[in-house]
């Protein structure tokens, strides 16, 4: 596994971080879009303390990924019932 050197530049300071190879563009994209949010807050709120924007940033984040496992759980659920539909009915014609 090769690891990189890179920096990574949120809210106008730069983080350096060791990142495998692999992950370095997934980052840095990461990065740019807690920039764009960064911006979008900003601009939507007035707010420019940096602290309370990523602050915004990560509450929005992770309101956003707890909403996607909820719903990737009810599909998994949904999906898991169909399968199980099916077998029964494939059982019961065999």
């Amino acid at each position: 596994m090769t690891e990189l050197s890179i920096k990574i530049k949120i809210g106008n300071r730069e983080y350096p971080m060791k990142v495998a190879a692999s992950e370095e563009a997934t980052i840095r994209e990461a990065g740019k879009k807690i920039n764009e949010r960064l911006k979008s807050f900003q601009d939507q709120f007035g707010i420019d303390d940096k602290q309370d924007l990523l602050a915004m940033v990560a509450i929005d984040s992770f309101v956003e990924k707890l909403r996607a496992t909820e719903l990737r759980q009810t599909t998994d659920e949904v999906a898991m019932d169909q399968i199980s539909k099916l077998n029964r009915l494939v059982s019961a014609e065999l």
